[in-house]
């Protein structure tokens, strides 16, 4: 105990001496000890720079691009603020002024600058794809809507014939079914959200139980619609497909469940929780049922065939600088404590391309970047030495670490990455735009509709079933409709072809598909006039042919002069931006000037509103009809007199 005392006497001692010293030397750097067994050494303290600073132009600019990336720039922030004299040592916000420099920079370049350079890059790219149709007369949103229309295909609707199996098929395919799985989904999601840590063995069964519920519910619609569509055909649609692997990882997470719970013991194999996550996949169904969602969906889905080359583009940058960052820094030591560790170096090819992602991201790559300069501290692998008992050495270090990843994170984050930000605006112009025009995204109703009038996918429909389908379509698909004019009454004749059926299939597709509202019949047959698609000798209107008339009406695509002139013009366009059209397909969306005495869509419903209009107008007084008057202008689509359609 005495030398205890002794030894602890000294030790008091000689610190008091020492915080005289650094009392006296308060202008110096000061001083600290080492302690070494019992003894301890009294040492000058050191003040080096920070690896960030403004000693110079080039290292200055340095910190300011590390500062715009956004990475490190608090610490940046703090350290200039507590700095305080060349080769002295900091002091708790000394200069609390300087944050007003970071903060007025990281406005004006990182907020500013950087996003019009990225806004920049994005309408470049978007320019340099319409090089290309600079001198078609076609705008993109015509062009997607035509290309929609050449390369779409008619989808089979099963319509069952048995009619206990045609109960159930209308069943599940009603919109009260529907909405009521839709909301059964939400319920479903609200209860996987109410689980939480040391729950309540009672709370944790009724939530067990609401999950049974729930499963059964969906269980009784797999059995529900697989009797109503049958083996094949349920499980030739993706989503049912989804849907039954859903409730069979369900039924098998509840089976198990309560096995293990008779057992009194958890899961034996650790994989069997897997299926747990077929409760939360419930929500992804949510896709299949909410018309946005799917156009969502759809245009991301789009996005997908431009990004494989921006992917590609990437994948090159990615490797070339994997393989000069594994020539270049390939031989640094690997040591904890540094930013070089076993889990980020580049000896090996897939971790330099693990250094390079974390770097794009934008992950400490400044640390990364100083880790493999020219530093005292960046040592050479000893199993990378050349020769044999040669040392390693702290020579390891590469000025071209700055311009390495400098270069590559200007390329990877701020050019190549926005590329995919701009392929997917590109994609989603539409919402930016006005709703009330047509677009591609609107198509797929007018695909969904056809299936229903023609089940089998034969590509044809009776030109009566047309009328109805555009009368049951939306906006702006469906014809518009002028609410300033006084609604006419509607004859025997046009009620008896609006509700004529071609045969019991189409009478059940009409009583099913309840699209809402129906425009006026007459303003149907107007739009049938203008599109004037040909006629096939049965009595049919093919599917393209349908639905680019549809497009070409709506968006005004070439309608204005001679028809003929317009068709051949049209086929030109699409002759040179669609090479690879058959000229079956063109000749069935572009007519070819023919015989004008050929009976066409237009000219039938031409026929019949001039019919019903003399029928409607043959016993009104004359000064009625002449207030109707108005100087005639010819529809040369269909040589029809526009006024005498004016009703």
């Amino acid at each position: 105990m005495q030398q205890l005392e002794d030894i602890l006497d000294k030790m008091f001692n000689r610190m008091q001496t020492m915080m005289i010293n650094m009392v006296d030397n308060m202008m110096d750097r000061g001083t600290y000890l080492v302690f070494e067994n019992r003894d301890y050494v009294v040492k000058s303290r050191e003040w080096k720079r920070n690896d960030f600073h403004f000693d110079n132009v080039m290292k200055g600019m340095l910190t300011l691009f590390t500062v715009s990336t956004f990475e490190g720039w608090p610490g940046l922030l703090y350290v200039s603020i507590d700095s305080n004299a060349e080769d002295r040592g900091p002091i708790t916000n000394f200069r609390p002024i300087v944050a007003a420099y970071y903060i007025i920079y990281i406005i004006i370049i990182a907020f500013f600058m950087v996003n019009i350079f990225v806004g920049f890059v994005i309408v470049t790219f978007q320019n340099e794809g319409e090089q290309e149709y600079k001198n078609c007369e076609l705008d993109k949103n015509q062009r997607n809507c035509i290309e929609f229309a050449l390369k779409a295909k008619p989808i089979r609707r099963y319509i069952p014939k048995h009619r206990i199996q045609y109960k159930v098929w209308w069943l599940v395919t009603s919109q009260p079914f529907e909405y009521a799985i839709f909301i059964l989904i939400m319920i479903n999601t609200i209860t996987l959200a109410m689980k939480y840590h040391n729950q309540p063995a009672d709370y944790s069964k009724a939530l067990d139980m609401l999950n049974m519920i729930f499963t059964a519910v969906f269980a009784l619609e797999f059995i529900f619609k697989l009797a109503a569509f049958k083996f094949k055909n349920y499980f030739g649609d993706a989503w049912n497909t989804f849907d039954f692997i859903i409730v069979l990882g369900s039924i098998i997470d509840i089976v198990v469940s309560q096995v293990n719970e008779l057992k009194n013991q958890e899961s034996s194999i650790p994989s069997i929780n897997f299926f747990r996550l077929f409760r939360v996949m419930r929500l992804v169904k949510l896709l299949s049922r909410g018309e946005g969602i799917r156009t969502l969906l759809w245009t991301f889905i789009k996005s997908f065939q431009a990004l494989p080359y921006v992917a590609l583009l990437i994948l090159m940058l990615f490797f070339i600088y994997a393989v000069v960052g594994m020539q270049v820094f390939g031989k640094i030591a690997i040591e904890d404590g540094t930013p070089i560790t076993r889990n980020n170096h580049f000896q090996t090819f897939p971790q330099a391309l693990l250094v390079l992602f974390r770097s794009a991201t934008g992950e400490a790559w400044q640390d990364i970047m100083m880790g493999v300069s020219p530093e005292p501290e960046v040592r050479c692998d000893p199993a990378y030495n050349e020769e044999p008992g040669e040392e390693a050495d702290g020579s390891c270090g590469s000025l071209l670490a700055f311009p390495y990843f400098i270069s590559f994170y200007v390329l990877c984050s701020f050019l190549i990455i926005n590329l995919f930000v701009a392929v997917i605006m590109d994609n989603f112009d539409y919402l930016t735009r006005d709703w009330s025009i047509l677009g591609p995204h609107h198509l797929d109703e007018f695909v969904r509709l056809w299936s229903e009038y023609d089940p089998d996918a034969k590509g044809r429909i009776k030109h009566l079933d047309v009328v109805t389908l555009l009368r049951k379509i939306s906006p702006p698909l469906a014809p518009r409709t002028d609410f300033n004019r006084r609604p006419c009454p509607v004859t025997p004749a046009a009620e008896l072809l609006a509700n004529v059926s071609i045969n019991r299939v189409s009478s059940i597709r009409r009583r099913v598909a309840g699209f809402g509202k129906l425009c006026p019949h007459r303003t149907a047959c107007k739009r049938l006039v203008s599109m004037n698609m040909p006629l096939n000798s049965d009595g049919t209107v093919n599917f393209n042919a349908t639905l680019f008339a549809v497009v070409r009406t709506s968006l005004k695509i070439k309608t204005d002069g001679n028809i003929d002139d317009c068709n051949t013009e049209l086929r030109a366009v699409i002759k040179k931006i669609w090479k690879r059209t058959s000229p079956r397909l063109l000749d069935q969306v572009v007519p070819p000037p023919g015989d004008p005495d050929e009976i066409t869509v237009g000219k039938f419903y031409a026929t019949f509103l001039i019919q019903d209009y003399f029928r409607r107008m043959r016993f009104r007084p004359l000064s009625l009809v002449l207030t109707l008057d108005a100087p005639p202008r010819t529809d040369l689509s269909t040589g029809t007199n526009e006024t005498a359609m004016s009703f």
